[in-house]
């Protein structure tokens, strides 16, 4: 299933001041693909969904709507579809919401045929910082940071059924670094987590029954480590009274210098993760991508990028098959470099 979201409705001031209301916050397009057809345009309102939301989103039949109270509500969509879908549509074909006119076509479009009228069930609600929750593993989990600053650089794995802790459920790594550590259910539908830090990697699996009133517990299945020098560096100050004064710190766990964890991707056909590390030598960023076995973390490659890697710039990665393809975005040009695997001999 695609989606299309439109800008958010934000209410101006001066729209307020005169005392309109603007009710809509947003539409959503939701689409079949392969081949595409329109499942139907909802509109998000105020009315129904309530004051304060920040953001939509539709994710495995889920329908996340998030508040500025650091709320998220969970709805079902198959059950908004049953219950307030007025009209199936066919692109290309007339519809009495068009009055006759073609679906799809200019300017009429595609027709709001998801009318909401009253506030579906919520199925599930938390508060969390950044409005930020994901819903996986089995039996079903969620991992979510509370909204409270005690709390800030951990996550919380708990039981989706009772909101129950699971045993080793709050992951931290205590990592000092620019860019927070990153964590999420496994794309590969095992039920695994991936917990990314600038010099470790986590996949974490939940260990539990479904009808069990124990709670379930969270273990490690293997995990991956940066090669670093641990020693501490010592720089020498001196005060204005002219003293020497020397004194220990310690870099940043992501610095630019140090061989640190970048990003994480999967190929599901391989079973192979691509994780891209990055080493500065003589000054300029370089990387490499190593490739690991999905079910041991056993490094089975190493591929050296020829192009240099600057962290100030917005990087992505995508693998498929014996293709990986590196994006890069500096300022306002792209640069795209593919590399083609070729088999080695051993």
């Amino acid at each position: 299933m695609l989606y299309v979201k439109s800008v958010q409705n934000k209410e101006t001031p001066l729209a307020r001041q005169a005392g309109i209301t603007q009710n809509t916050v947003m539409h959503l397009a939701i689409f079949h693909v392969f081949p595409l057809q329109i499942v139907g345009i909802v509109e998000i309102n105020k009315r129904v969904f309530g004051n304060g939301i920040t953001d939509v989103v539709l994710s495995q039949g889920v329908l996340a709507v998030s508040y500025s109270n650091k709320s998220v509500k969970l709805y079902s969509f198959e059950h908004i579809v049953h219950r307030y879908m007025i009209e199936s549509l066919m692109l290309g074909e007339q519809s009495s919401l068009l009055r006759g006119r073609t679906v799809g076509e200019a300017p009429f479009g595609i027709p709001v045929n998801i009318q909401i009228t009253d506030c579906p069930p919520v199925l599930f609600e938390v508060s969390c910082s950044s409005n930020g929750v994901q819903i996986g593993g089995y039996p079903w989990h969620y991992i979510y940071t509370p909204p409270h600053k005690n709390h800030k650089g951990t996550h919380h794995i708990c039981s989706l059924k009772d909101k129950t802790m699971a045993t080793n459920g709050i992951q931290n790594m205590n990592c000092c670094s620019l860019e927070s550590d990153g964590i999420f259910f496994h794309p590969d539908d095992s039920g695994r987590i991936i917990h990314v830090g600038p010099t470790t990697i986590n996949i974490l699996k939940i260990l539990g029954e479904l009808n069990s009133g124990l709670p379930s517990k969270v273990v490690e299945d293997f995990s991956m480590k940066t090669h670093r020098n641990n020693n501490p560096t010592s720089q020498v100050t001196v005060t204005s009274s002219g003293r020497t004064v020397k004194r220990r710190f310690h870099q940043l766990d992501d610095d630019p210098d140090q061989e640190t964890f970048r990003m994480v991707e999967y190929e599901d056909e391989l079973d192979l993760l691509a994780v891209v590390v990055t080493n500065a030598e003589e000054g300029e960023g370089r990387a490499h991508i190593r490739l690991h076995d999905n079910q041991s973390g056993q490094l089975q490659r190493t591929i050296d990028l020829v192009e240099l890697w600057d962290e100030t710039y917005r990087h992505e990665l995508f693998f498929d098959k014996d293709t990986i393809v590196h994006i890069e975005q500096k300022n306002t040009k792209f640069c795209c470099h593919v590399y083609k695997l070729k088999a080695t001999r051993e």
